[in-house]
């Protein structure tokens, strides 16, 4: 007789306290086991924690999948998002909300084990929280970066930042409706949260923060394009300019993810992007010091 499948890892709702701001998420743990790794998910620009647990498949969830394969998956709501709204309702700049997110994976690491350290997985505006929170950190916790969907340069078509919610930016966002299951669109409207002013105001800003961020950064980064990402300058230059600017990674891949859009995590290929984004996971705990200690 066949042994039934294992139950997919439970998702539950958390909280945590960054100096008195409580930043919401979810949560999903490896059973009966230390983690191997912290993954920290980071949405992007009017979304929220739930973008990466499976909004139309539940076996596409970046949480189930890493939790089934060792490791802790935290998927937060960024400053400004979710239960820190009340307390920062205009938000707060992109450096600030890396600062926040900082100091409450501190606090969770003093009661929970956190393996060889943190691990950002992190969608477009989220990626560039992710970037400054590399850039800043001070004491090690990260131990590589997975970036999707944030570029450097703008393309011409979004250079007049439409609301992530509306005002034309379906196309940049989205990309042909073919890319997402059917029920994609109806369900997503879940996710959409209202863009804090304080983080919008930073948009334009984006082009001139890179440089000065990306010297800094001294992880392994990887960067996925979707087929049809629109919201950056994509040629082989523009890419190759972004990634020279990585002066202290040890490692800088680039990647193009076939028949995607933009919100890559709740496409149809959001598993083989989930997926791969942990197999880079694999070549950092590779590279983390003591891992054979930690796997």
């Amino acid at each position: 007789m066949t042994a039934p499948a294992p139950a997919a890892p439970a998702v539950r709702a958390v909280t945590l306290d960054a100096d008195g701001t409580e930043i919401s998420g979810l949560l999903a743990e490896p059973y009966g086991a230390e983690p191997r790794a912290v993954i920290v998910a980071v949405h992007g620009r009017g979304m929220c924690a739930d973008y990466f647990n499976g909004l139309t498949d539940p076996g596409n969830s970046l949480l189930t999948l890493g939790a089934r394969l060792g490791h802790t998956v935290l998927a937060l709501d960024r400053p400004g998002y979710g239960a820190s709204a009340s307390r920062l309702p205009d938000g707060q700049p992109l450096d600030e909300q890396a600062t926040t997110l900082h100091t409450a994976l501190a606090g969770f690491a003093r009661t929970r084990s956190t393996g060889a350290g943190f691990f950002l997985v992190a969608h477009s505006d989220g990626g560039k929280v992710a970037l400054h929170m590399a850039a800043d950190d001070a004491g090690g916790a990260l131990i590589g970066l997975d970036i999707n969907g944030c570029g450097w340069q703008y393309a011409p078509g979004a250079r007049h930042f439409p609301d992530t919610l509306g005002g034309g930016a379906s196309q940049l966002n989205w990309g042909p409706l073919r890319l997402y299951p059917p029920g994609t669109f109806r369900a997503s409207r879940s996710l959409l949260m209202p863009v804090p002013r304080r983080e919008a105001a930073q948009t334009a800003a984006w082009p001139a923060q890179y440089p000065r961020l990306a010297g800094r950064v001294g992880n392994p980064v990887r960067l996925t394009f979707a087929e049809h990402e629109l919201w950056w300058e994509l040629d082989d230059d523009a890419l190759a300019a972004m990634t020279r600017r990585l002066t202290a990674a040890p490692l800088v891949t680039v990647e193009r993810l076939p028949a995607a859009g933009h919100n890559i995590s709740i496409g149809r290929a959001a598993r083989t992007y989930h997926l791969r984004a942990l197999a880079f996971l694999e070549e950092c705990l590779l590279r983390a010091p003591d891992t054979a200690a930690r796997t």
